[in-house]
């Protein structure tokens, strides 16, 4: 039986449903990685503030997403040069597809932040903070880079592939400037300034959603080489950005377990012990180094920016807790932050050859988009959470603190069972009937 070849019309039908087909899978799986967040972060805190922690996941994604629909895709559009045209604006159904996939980027830098601020911030100041961060913030961001490309030194772009800097970096950033504000949790610091450590109720539950964050990454980096197929000028079907899928898929591979071997050398060294929660932490940042530049690094970049990133963490970690005194509870600034900056600037000295005219110019116009970014979400995000505590609606008070904010702001208790009283349901209601309140819990 002999195939006849397709016409260009049937060609153009089949490059489309496949590209679209794909995009939505990975979308999903890079939604997903919220189930990661969540885990990771209600690993992280203590057991009297886990409800606390998964319901801002919750409404991070429930708000922020809306948000973005109705305002951020436009916004970020407007700064871009294109007019402020909001996504629900469209008279071709199919370009929503496009708009989830920004919208779940948008949504994975609006999460990171909750893990900072862990323990402490009011769940209202938090939602504000993502509503104008999904609005403003953040497209502001995508604006200048992936929308309107402004960025460039001597001829050469400034280059993030899928968000290393443009999502991870900002919201690390962002993270470490909203938890400077508020001030550090009761009992993390003594009068002396030295440091406590006040650990999370689970590490089983912060490995659990490293892994899931892991799974979910091949999504936000392979994905992003978001077309499978293309047609060229003569109407013949090639391949699209999957002509370098799989140097995508190596170097996040690679740089993901070098995270973590270098996040374990690094803790060996320093206390003799290889801590488990640097491993986890330096799992993942080995991904942020790679995520700006996977389709560029050649093969052994892709073993030194992730083995930096990981390498990093556990110093830099320490350096925010004890020269800054700043309280990052799950540690987003060093998993996202400063490996987000760092794989960004080492583009140009990993990439292959050919993806490079001027490693000097290609590295000005990495530091120019890294300072860019790192500025306006340090200013905006500063902004947004002095207004807040300066009207007293930044931070629970110190009894609902101590006491734990499940209770507090949702009238829960994660683990009724390690409770002082029988937890019951009320009319179909949430409160529970003689809760603690003289904040102890199952990890104090």
């Amino acid at each position: 039986m002999v195939l006849e070849p397709l016409q260009t019309a049937e060609l153009e039908t089949l490059v489309t449903g496949v590209n679209l087909l794909w995009v939505l899978v990975v979308t999903f799986l890079i939604f997903f990685m919220h189930a990661g967040f969540a885990m990771l972060e209600a690993g992280q805190v203590r057991s009297k503030n886990v409800a606390n922690q998964l319901t801002k996941n919750l409404l991070t994604w429930s708000v922020g997403v809306t948000v973005f629909f109705l305002i951020g895709a436009g916004f970020s559009s407007l700064v871009g040069g294109g007019g402020f045209v909001p996504a629900f604006q469209t008279s071709d159904p199919n370009s929503w597809v496009s708009w989830l996939f920004g919208a779940v980027f948008a949504m994975t830098a609006a999460t990171i932040v909750s893990g900072a601020v862990a323990g402490r911030a009011k769940l209202r100041a938090y939602v504000t903070y993502t509503f104008l961060l999904a609005a403003v913030i953040y497209p502001f961001v995508t604006g200048i880079t992936w929308s309107g490309a402004y960025i460039s030194y001597g001829g050469e772009a400034f280059h993030d592939f899928a968000g290393g800097m443009i999502v991870h970096g900002m919201g690390g950033i962002a993270g470490l400037t909203a938890a400077y504000v508020l001030g550090p949790r009761m009992g993390r610091y003594n009068d002396d300034g030295s440091a406590n450590v006040i650990p999370g109720h689970s590490l089983t539950f912060a490995v659990l959603g490293t892994l899931i964050l892991a799974f979910g990454w091949y999504g936000f980096n392979v994905g992003t080489a978001a077309t499978v197929f293309a047609l060229n000028d003569a109407g013949e079907l090639t391949l699209g950005a999957f002509a370098t899928v799989g140097r995508v898929a190596m170097t996040t591979t690679i740089a993901m377990a070098c995270g973590a071997i270098g996040a374990a050398a690094v803790a060996w060294a320093r206390t003799g012990k290889v801590d488990t929660l640097y491993v986890a932490n330096g799992l993942l940042a080995g991904l942020v180094g790679i995520t700006a530049i996977p389709d560029t690094t050649t093969w052994w970049g892709a073993f030194l920016v992730g083995g930096l990133a990981g390498a990093q963490l556990p110093i830099v970690f320490s350096f925010v807790e004890k020269r800054l005194k700043i309280d990052d509870v799950c540690a987003v600034f060093p998993v996202h932050g400063s490996a987000g900056v760092l794989g960004t600037l080492m583009f140009p000295f990993v990439a292959v050859p050919s993806a490079v005219d001027s490693v000097a110019n290609a590295f000005i116009a990495q530091l120019i988009g890294v300072a860019a970014i790192a500025a306006w979400t340090i200013v905006a995000t500063a902004a947004v959470w002095a207004v807040l505590k300066a009207i007293g609606q930044a931070r629970v008070t110190p009894e609902h603190e101590q006491e734990g904010l499940d209770v507090s702001e949702h009238g829960v208790e994660t683990y009724p069972e390690f409770g002082s009283g029988d937890s019951v349901v009320a009319d179909g209601g949430m409160m529970t009937e003689d809760v603690r309140t003289d904040g102890g819990s199952n990890d104090d």
